[in-house]
């Protein structure tokens, strides 16, 4: 089927319009929106202030601040990467406690959408597809998904880890969750909502200007991270693997649910990180 791009006929926010702002007021903008991407992908503490007492992410304005929340996720897992590698910890150890820190970091939010997305596989209606992926259960399609994906993340980062260096290997894991969470917007600016009344509604849609700004800071998180310790064709190619999986899930989602869902959104951000790591590995 053919994707579903917004109606002409909305008048989106500009996701960066600080026109009306002074410097001080376009910091607070910026604050605001990074700080409400990090509630919504994370469990970390915002301000001391628990997400309930804030409004609603709304996409349409912060879309643009997702990879920035992914870049700090990201210095987490490589932080602990290079503490316990450093530590006298084999890399394989290591990687796996990256990946530990990084998890309870979002509490496995991405995870999730890629377990209840699997699951859903094994239903043969879009309608019983995403009633399978409000089951907060975990079946067998689900459990195999979420042991490959950490296998394939732990192993690529073992890889590039032991052809680069440590310090190389954590700043292609800032770098990967980064770009990922940029490419799985693709989801939500791509396709309608396969749910009128799903989280995918009031969290809103990115924009176009949105999504581009989103690829802009995920491009310049690879290229300040990738390119001085790897090298710039690298992170290029790593950056463009991660848009042509996203771009493949877009694809899966209009055939498998006629539409997108948060758990879908979630496991493009898995498949894309996947990916990156696995550009990255190959060509070092």
């Amino acid at each position: 089927m053919a994707l579903v791009k917004k109606s002409k006929t909305e008048e989106p926010k500009d996701p960066l319009d600080f026109s009306e702002f002074g410097p001080r007021a376009t910091w607070k903008r910026i604050c605001r929106d990074v700080s409400a991407a990090l509630r919504f992908y994370t469990r970390l503490p915002i301000f001391g202030r628990a997400a309930e007492d804030h409004p609603a992410p709304d996409f349409t304005v912060m879309a643009w601040a997702t990879p920035i929340a992914g870049a700090i996720v990201g210095l987490i897992g490589g932080g602990v990467l290079t503490l316990a590698f450093n530590a006298g910890l084999t890399a394989l150890v290591a990687a796996a406690l990256s990946l530990v820190a990084m998890l309870l970091a979002t509490g496995a939010f991405h995870e999730d959408g890629l377990a209840d997305t699997a699951d859903s596989l094994g239903a043969y209606t879009i309608e019983k597809r995403l009633e399978v992926m409000r089951d907060s259960r975990v079946g067998t399609f689900g459990a195999s998904a979420l042991i490959l994906s950490l296998m394939l993340r732990a192993g690529l980062i073992v890889a590039v880890l032991e052809s680069s260096g440590v310090l190389a290997a954590a700043l292609t894991l800032i770098a990967a969750e980064s770009v990922s969470r940029a490419g799985s917007l693709a989801i939500g600016y791509s396709l309608d909502p396969a749910r009128p009344d799903g989280a995918a509604i009031s969290a809103g849609r990115p924009t176009g200007d949105g999504f581009f700004y989103a690829g802009l800071a995920g491009g310049l998180v690879t290229a300040l991270t990738v390119w001085p310790g790897l090298s710039f064709g690298a992170g290029l190619i790593g950056v463009i693997a991660v848009y042509a999986a996203a771009f493949a899930m877009v694809r899966f989602a209009a055939r498998t649910y006629d539409g997108q869902t948060g758990d879908v959104a979630g496991a493009t951000q898995q498949v894309a990180n996947i990916a990156f790591l696995a550009a990255i590995a190959i060509l070092h």
